[in-house]
């Protein structure tokens, strides 16, 4: 029987803890900080994500086997690391990257250049610096509209810019490398642009073998037929109807598994989940990016789906076993629906009460940004519940999860109405 700790507070790590909860390995489960939808399958331990020594306190206080490390930050600060050099927990168990295999999110253009050594299909790209910034304008002109502009350092999802038009595409390239996303763009990595349809693809690996994990597609952009600003995502849904087996087969051969040998190729310790931001363009799969932990919002509508015993595929990615392991997969479909908080992803008010979660049937709630204050559960972030719901297909799959979405109440609540409309 296994204490595990699960780190982060979001809707990924809910979800997560929802799954490994099922498992009849689990003897304690707590979550570090958690939220209020964690506090009722463990217990929260108000210790945050880059606390390295406050998390050490709780791993050796609770007897912890296993640690899973939700967010990218975390990871990509070292904190699998850190656990490693520590006499006292080099022996717990670890799921999630070192830190030099989590630059695979961490910087853009170590990325880039990881595809380009192992023949991974994506955009054509340069990185520019201050010291490279004539080449990169000259780069640009080489390129056509519109013009794909990216932070290389970590930049919670906002380092991204789309630019239709080439002067202000080169001048945006000045503003960036200027600090317009802090230490995150000193270096800009510039793209051709890819006209196509998304998809994230998960795979979990011990760094020799891998499993790969349902398939989702999310809608980050705030407002309905995907305009307006990006945001953490809006929701997700899984299976992908246009990934059927042959487009898997395609991904799996030329992305998949050469993303894996690369690691190996490159002596890089991997272990943990690789995340492939995917476009399928004229049919044929390209990675937009790789991150390094499960994506928020798709994990709330994967985790549905794994029917298989998701502490034992933990486990073999910590342990090295995976090539023993085998997934099964439920065939209904999973939709997830995320309610934010009016404002978001702009500026937006935290504590609001909320209430209706007795009033929903037949999906699961996964929150996000709430927390318990006293007796009542008050929103405590911009995206703030995930409403998660089974289905025979994606139609029937979200309209349980909107249903559900009218009954929980919380001042300025929003959700899009139209997830699966490009579909």
């Amino acid at each position: 029987m296994l204490n595990i700790l699960v780190v982060g507070s979001g809707g990924r790590e809910h979800a997560m803890s929802w799954k490994i909860k099922q498992s009849e390995k689990v003897n304690q489960l707590f979550i570090a900080p958690g939220n209020a939808g964690t506090a009722e399958l463990g217990e929260n331990i108000p210790v945050g994500v880059s606390d390295f020594e406050g998390l050490k306190k709780v791993i050796l206080e609770k007897k912890i086997d296993l640690v899973v490390i939700g967010p990218e930050v975390p990871l990509v600060e070292g904190l699998h690391d850190f656990m490693l050099a520590d006499a006292e927990l080099k022996n717990v168990k670890v799921v999630g990257p070192q830190q030099e295999g989590a630059k695979l999110e961490g910087s853009k253009d170590y990325a880039k250049a990881f595809m380009q050594r192992h023949d991974i299909p994506t955009a054509k790209y340069l990185t520019v610096t201050t010291g490279n910034l004539p080449e990169g304008i000259a780069f640009l002109e080489t390129m056509k509209a519109p013009y794909v502009l990216k932070a290389d350092g970590l930049a919670a999802g906002k380092g991204v810019l789309i630019i239709a038009d080439l002067a202000e595409a080169q001048a945006s390239l000045k503003e960036m490398l200027d600090g317009q996303f802090g230490a995150a763009s000193s270096k800009v990595v510039i793209e051709e642009f890819l006209a196509g349809i998304e998809l994230s693809v998960f795979a979990i690996t011990d760094g020799k073998d891998y499993q790969i994990l349902p398939e989702a597609k999310d809608y980050k952009r705030i407002g309905e037929g995907d305009t307006g600003l990006n945001t953490g995502g809006m929701g997700a849904i899984s299976p992908v109807p246009f990934a059927d087996q042959a487009f898997m087969e395609k991904i799996e051969t030329r992305i998949v598994k050469p993303t894996v040998e690369g690691l190996k190729k490159d002596h890089i310790p991997y272990n943990g989940f690789i995340f492939f931001g995917l476009i399928s363009v004229d049919g044929e799969p390209m990675v937009i990016e790789y991150n390094v932990r499960m994506g928020d919002p798709e994990t709330e509508a994967v985790m549905l789906r794994i029917k298989s015993d998701f502490v034992d595929l933990l486990l073999a990615a910590a342990e090295g076993t995976m090539g023993q392991q085998q997934i099964e997969i439920d065939e209904r479909a999973a939709a997830a629906v995320m309610l934010v908080s009016g404002g978001y992803p702009g500026d937006y008010t935290k504590g609001i009460p909320m209430s209706g979660f007795t009033d929903t049937v037949n999906s699961i709630l996964f929150h996000a940004g709430t927390k318990q204050k006293g007796d009542e559960v008050v929103t405590d972030g911009g995206r703030v519940i995930a409403i998660s719901s089974y289905g025979k297909d994606m139609n029937e799959a979200l309209a349980q999860s909107y249903a559900n979405a009218e009954k929980i109440n919380f001042e300025g609540k929003y959700y899009r109405k139209d997830l699966g409309f490009d579909l």
